[in-house]
């Protein structure tokens, strides 16, 4: 045997033993004063997984050969074109995580930035990376859908096979597409550092260019040589965070280049827009700045891909009825909490004080705002959606001007 002359033990790491279960004997109870107390009943509970009892039965210590896996690693050198005993490692973790994440989206939860949908992401974007390694590239995308549904199969009576497949197949084909655009742009960026790049403020970058989570970055740093450091990365995010209040203050103003009465009437239809396109897109659209000038208005907002030549109708209908429907705009001075209650947008949360200026267009809309605006929306005029673009993940930018 390889191991012969070995010294390890049960709890060593170097692939002797493979634990496939183990026994917690329940005797005692904890008293408050730190005392034992025999329980009247006593149980053994043996905690065996699954995968680990298949490996054992097979023979083979590699759970990844089990009737639970192999399907799926089989999915993943199809696509890859690359074999399993050449990039166990990777295609063990692309594996894993497209498991987890099949799962978990079949049990509600989509990709988001906050809490489980956070997990979710990381899991889904580890795994991006990784088949990137692997092919040089993430397309064709779909082949992230086909090894979810070889999970699917495995698990018939878990999944609703229809409605889960398509839940699925959209959730992880919307987030992978989104990472993908960025990954490529991301990994160049990545090997253009040089060793004294591998720091913390290029970790930063990559996750505020790219949406590299800190976990990512540090294990591709890890395979250049560089261990990141999580207390200095989270130092650069906070400082950051400082930078972008400061900033915000101008955006809390409507980005205006001056007070002009064009970029007035501009900023003025900034409120209307943003509802406009919350109504024609649905409410998960938020501002997300923007930028006047006598030439242009721009409008940054989040939404996660580009709009129809129908959407963009929509909204501009939208807008020029409420322009010509000649609503007045009114101001209101109220305290922050009661502007919120009463329903009013708002959006940079922690940048506003404690009393704020809550303007209103006629019944359409109402947020939260410090700068200039007409007194009727009939003097804005006419409008024009001339151009629009994409800021990367989640994030779009449309032009706007008088017709």
């Amino acid at each position: 045997s390889q191991w012969k002359n070995e010294e390890c033990h049960v709890n060593c790491d170097c692939g002797r033993f493979l634990e496939i279960g183990n026994s917690v004997f329940m005797q005692y109870q904890k008293q408050a004063d730190g005392s034992l107390k025999e329980l009247s009943q006593k149980n053994v509970d043996f905690g065996g997984g699954l995968e680990r009892i298949l490996a054992a039965v097979h023979n083979d210590p590699d759970i990844f050969k089990t009737d639970l896996f192999l399907p799926i690693i089989n999915e993943i050198e199809n696509f890859t074109e690359k074999e399993y005993a050449d990039h166990a490692t990777e295609m063990r973790i692309i594996a894993d995580h497209l498991k987890a994440a099949t799962f978990m989206i079949a049990e509600g939860l989509e990709p988001s930035n906050k809490l489980q949908g956070y997990v979710l992401r990381r899991l889904l974007r580890r795994s991006a990376v990784k088949t990137h390694l692997l092919r040089g590239g993430l397309t064709p995308i779909p082949a992230f859908e086909g090894i979810c549904h070889t999970v699917i199969s495995i698990y018939p009576d878990y999944f609703d096979i229809t409605a889960d497949r398509d839940k699925i197949s959209r959730v992880v084909v919307n987030e992978m597409v989104k990472f993908g655009r960025s990954l490529d742009r991301g990994l160049k960026e990545l090997g253009k550092y040089t060793p004294d790049q591998l720091n913390e403020l290029n970790a930063f970058n990559l996750y505020q260019t790219y949406g590299f989570p800190y976990e990512i970055t540090d294990e591709l740093f890890m395979a250049k040589g560089k261990k990141l450091d999580k207390e200095k990365f989270e130092h650069v995010q906070k400082v950051h965070q400082k930078l972008s209040q400061t900033a915000s203050a101008g955006m809390f103003k409507g980005g205006l280049a001056d007070h002009s009465e064009t970029v007035t009437k501009y900023h003025t239809a900034t409120h209307l827009l943003h509802q406009a396109l919350r109504d024609v897109l649905g409410d998960k659209v938020h501002q997300a700045g923007s930028n006047l000038t006598s030439e242009r208005l721009r409008f940054d907002f989040t939404y996660d891909k580009p709009l129809t030549q129908e959407e963009i109708k929509k909204v501009e209908n939208v807008v020029n009825e409420k322009i010509s429907a000649n609503l007045s705009v009114k101001v209101t001075t109220m305290p922050y909490e009661e502007a919120i209650a009463s329903g009013a947008l708002a959006f940079f949360k922690e940048k506003y004080p404690d009393r704020v200026n809550v303007y209103s267009i006629g019944d359409y809309s109402k947020e939260l705002c410090g700068g200039p605006h007409v007194a009727v929306t009939s003097e804005i005029g006419k409008i024009k959606v001339v151009k629009q673009e994409s800021l990367g993940s989640s994030l779009r930018r449309i032009y706007l001007t008088n017709v």
